[in-house]
């Protein structure tokens, strides 16, 4: 899959730049072309004429030395490149990318950059633990940017933990993976909703929950790279969209139940992640309510159920539903299988450790109307998502088109 493929390799300082250089000669043997751009830092490990022999293409450390007259040569790597690895990616590049810094060649050739991008984190298994690392890591993710997340073991500094640069062989098998991704959704539309929803009590003032969007949004990218054709209906969250999706914006419960509508019929796959809100304030007011003298009686309504509505009118949609539990997980997630006429119900208890609102884990258990029980152990969001997907696709292969 690497066979022809321009990939750019950037490398950043850090002991494990050495990783760097073995990892250049994988990626020239599998046939692809390989430029590489080290920063000023990567040069005082390994030089720049072993990248050069490694690659057999010239290797750039300097924004201002323009070999070719007739391109910018940071622009003309952006563009070039099929597919644009940083590794080893230390906490000061990934910081600078984060946050739009485009101090060197590296980081100008980025910001440029349209070509896919994977990132490979290379540190101390503090700095890597960081909550301003992990915050970056998670604003470069949502911008679109895909990491190679470090391994576990003994550390330069002499630590034991996770931020070892992955093994270039492990690198080289992960591209070749993502690049041969089977499209298995390809020509299917997938619905998704995510994140909560607002019912408004007056001006200033809405009933809530505490989502964040976080497990839907992965489930939208991948069904993305699944394929499929996207549709995101998202309540309020504060992260962004996935690449390729159709994104669409709502608040209230209702708002989301007529937006669903109006993309169920052709729709192949419906995922209902939102953790829409079961009730609604009766009387809304359009004003700031003040406060008065004693007790207030706030008196609420149920709003649509949207997945028993859609498990009422479906045809040959599969649909699929969430399930947020604190107890008789199991119990409730197959009394709503079958209650709401759903193929698949994704279930979770909130109350452990990992698999609550705005983690990015989780701990889910996949229901299917087969009478299968799929548990899965603690995992990112991303790997349940594609778990997901991978499951609901099967109803899809198994006749309904």
């Amino acid at each position: 899959m690497l066979n022809g493929k321009k990939i750019l390799l950037c490398v950043t300082g850090g002991i494990a730049v050495y990783k760097a250089a073995a990892l250049t000669s994988k990626l020239t043997q599998k046939g692809a072309i390989v430029k590489v751009i080290l920063s000023e830092s990567a040069t005082e490990f390994v030089t720049p004429l072993t990248f050069q022999a490694l690659s057999r293409n010239h290797v750039y450390t300097d924004t201002f030395d323009e070999k070719n007259p007739k391109v910018v040569a940071h622009i003309d790597l952006a563009d070039w490149a099929d597919l644009i690895l940083v590794a080893p990616a230390t906490a000061n590049v990934i910081g600078k990318l984060a946050n739009g810094i485009a101090d060197n060649m590296i980081t100008t050739t980025l910001l440029a950059a349209t070509s896919p991008i994977f990132i490979a984190p290379a540190m101390n298994v503090h700095m890597y633990d960081n909550p301003a690392v992990q915050k970056n890591m998670q604003t470069l993710y949502d911008f679109g940017f895909r990491f190679i997340e470090p391994s576990e073991g003994y550390l330069a500094c002499g630590y034991i933990g996770k931020g070892r640069l992955e093994e270039p062989e492990k690198i080289v098998e992960i591209l070749e993976s993502q690049l041969s991704s089977k499209k298995f959704l390809k020509g299917k539309k997938v619905v998704i909703t995510a994140g909560p929803t607002r019912e408004k009590i007056d001006s200033v003032r809405f009933i809530s929950n505490h989502s964040t969007g976080k497990m839907g949004y992965a489930v939208a990218e991948a069904a993305v790279e699944a394929g499929a054709e996207v549709v995101l209906i998202s309540g309020p969250v504060s992260i962004n969209s996935p690449q390729g999706v159709q994104l669409i914006k709502v608040e209230s419960a209702e708002e989301m139940y007529n937006a669903v509508m109006n993309e169920y019929k052709d729709a192949d796959i419906i995922i209902k992640s939102a953790a829409v809100s079961d009730y609604r304030p009766k009387i809304s007011f359009d004003y700031k309510v003040k406060k008065q003298p004693g007790e207030q009686l706030l008196e609420l309504e149920r709003t649509k159920d949207i997945l028993m509505e859609l498990g009422k009118i479906k045809t040959n949609q599969v649909l699929v539903g969430f399930a947020a539990e604190t107890d008789h997980v199991e119990e409730y997630a197959k009394g709503k299988l079958e209650k709401k006429n759903a193929d698949m119900i994704v279930a979770n208890n909130v109350k452990k450790e990992g698999a609550g609102f705005g983690t990015d884990t989780n701990i889910v258990t996949i229901f299917k109307r087969d009478g299968q029980a799929i548990e899965l152990p603690l995992l990112s969001k991303r790997e349940v998502a594609k778990r997901i997907i991978e499951e609901a696709s099967t109803f899809v292969k198994d006749g309904k088109e």
